[in-house]
C-alpha cells in the first residue's frame, strides 16, 4: 500500500516538507490504539533470534534508523514503534543552527536517491537532551557534530561539548566529520586533526564510570589509503568502530534531472561503494572492529549484502523513504530464514 498509493502522494510535494508531515502524522496515528494495532500487526515482527550485541550493547534487532531523519530526538518513540532496533539522532551541534538555504533536498526518482545539502539544521545541543530526558530503555546513538561557525582548529571543543551534554542520555556516540554540507568539515578526516578529536573524547569517555562506544561516521569517497588510515587511527585511538558510510559527491551514472544539484548523495547509487568500503575495513583491519553499514539499502537483499560484506549492524535511510515501513519487516525475515 505505501508503495502503490501513499509515496506518489508523498512524492508531490517538497522531500523537506513532507518530512515533517508525516512523521507528523505518524505520530498521531499511532497515538489511536485501534490504527495502531493494526500497523502493528501488518508491519512489525519482533523475535529474540533477531537480537545481536554489538560493543556491549544488547540491540533487539540489527537494523537501525540513520542520522538525519531525526535530527533533534523528537520522532524516535514513533520511529521505534516501527520496529527499528536502534535510533541515530542529530547531527546535533552545540548551538542552534538553520543549515544551509532551502531548497535543500531533492528527490531522483529514477535512481531511487535524494541529495541534500541540509547543512546540520538542528536546534541545538540543549534541546536535544530535553527531548532524550524521557527516552526509556529504546536504544539511542547520538551523532554529533561541529556548528558552522567554528573553525576547524577549535573543532575538538565542539565535540566535547556535545559528548559531554549527551553522555547521559545515549547508548553511542558517532563522530560525524564526513557531511559534505558543511563547508571544510571534511578536512577533519585527514589524519592528524582525527585522531585529535577522537583520542580527545576517548580520553574523556575513558575518565568516566561506564565508558559508552564511540564510533567514526566516514565519507564513502575515501581512497584505499585514507580508508587504511581510518583503519590505524580507529585500532590507536582504541574508538568501538566505524560506520559507513555517509552520502558521497559523485554523480556517476544518474539519469535524473536533480542529479546536478550539491550536496550528498544517498540511496541506490551508494550501494556498491559502501559495500566496497564495508568490505575493505573488514578485511584489512588487523584486529577487526565492529562496523555499521548504512548507503543503498531498498531490500533485503541489498541489507545481507552488506552483513555478507562484514557489517554488524545496518541502517536506513533513503530506502525506508522509498520503500517504507515494510522494508524493515522484510529484513528480519531474511535474516530469520539465515539465521
Amino acid at each position: 500500500m505505501y508503495k502503490s498509493l501513499i509515496r506518489p502522494l508523498l512524492f508531490k510535494f517538497d522531500p523537506e516538507k513532507i518530512h515533517y508531515f508525516t512523521t507528523g502524522l505518524l505520530h498521531s496515528i499511532l497515538n489511536i490504539p485501534i490504527i495502531s494495532s493494526i500497523y502493528k500487526s501488518n508491519y512489525t515482527l519482533e523475535n529474540k533470534k533477531l537480537e545481536k550485541n554489538v560493543f556491549d550493547i544488547v540491540f533487539k534487532n540489527p537494523i537501525g534508523l540513520a542520522a538525519g531523519f531525526d535530527k533533534n530526538a523528537e520522532f524516535y518513540k514513533d520511529m521505534n514503534e516501527l520496529g527499528f532496533g536502534f535510533i541515530e539522532i542529530g547531527t546535533v551541534t552545540p548551538k542552534p543552527q538553520d543549515g544551509n538555504p532551502k531548497k535543500r533536498m531533492f528527490r531522483l526518482r529514477e535512481d531511487e536517491a535524494l541529495i541534500n545539502r541540509m547543512g546540520f539544521n538542528n536546534k541545538g545541543i540543549e534541546a536535544v537532551v530535553k527531548n532524550l530526558r524521557n527516552k526509556g530503555d529504546i536504544t539511542i546513538g547520538g551523532n554529533i557534530g561541529k556548528n558552522k561557525t567554528t573553525p576547524n582548529e577549535n573543532a575538538v571543543e565542539d565535540y566535547d561539548i556535545c559528548f559531554n551534554a549527551l553522555f547521559d542520555y545515549v547508548d553511542y556516540f558517532v563522530v560525524n566529520v564526513s557531511s559534505p554540507n558543511t563547508p571544510n568539515l571534511r578536512a577533519l578526516q585527514d589524519k592528524k586533526p582525527l585522531t585529535k578529536i577522537l583520542q580527545h573524547l576517548q580520553n574523556v569517555n575513558n575518565n568516566k564510570d561506564q565508558p559508552k562506544p564511540i564510533l567514526l561516521k566516514i565519507a564513502p569517497d575515501l581512497s584505499d589509503a585514507q580508508l587504511t588510515d581510518i583503519i590505524e587511527i580507529v585500532e590507536n585511538t582504541g574508538i568501538a568502530g566505524v560506520i559507513a558510510t555517509n552520502t558521497t559527491i559523485q554523480r556517476d551514472g544518474l539519469i535524473s534531472k536533480n542529479k546536478a544539484e550539491s550536496g550528498g548523495l544517498s540511496g541506490k547509487p551508494l550501494k556498491n561503494r559502501s559495500t566496497e568500503v564495508i568490505r575493505f575495513l573488514k578485511q584489512n583491519a588487523k584486529k577487526p572492529f565492529p562496523i555499521i553499514g548504512v548507503g543503498g539499502i531498498h531490500s533485503s537483499k541489498d541489507a545481507m549484502e552488506k552483513f555478507e560484506a562484514g557489517a554488524d549492524l545496518i541502517q536506513l535511510y533513503t530506502g525506508f523513504v522509498y520503500e517504507g515501513p515494510q522494508l524493515i519487516k522484510d529484513i528480519k525475515k531474511a535474516l530469520l530464514v539465515s539465521s
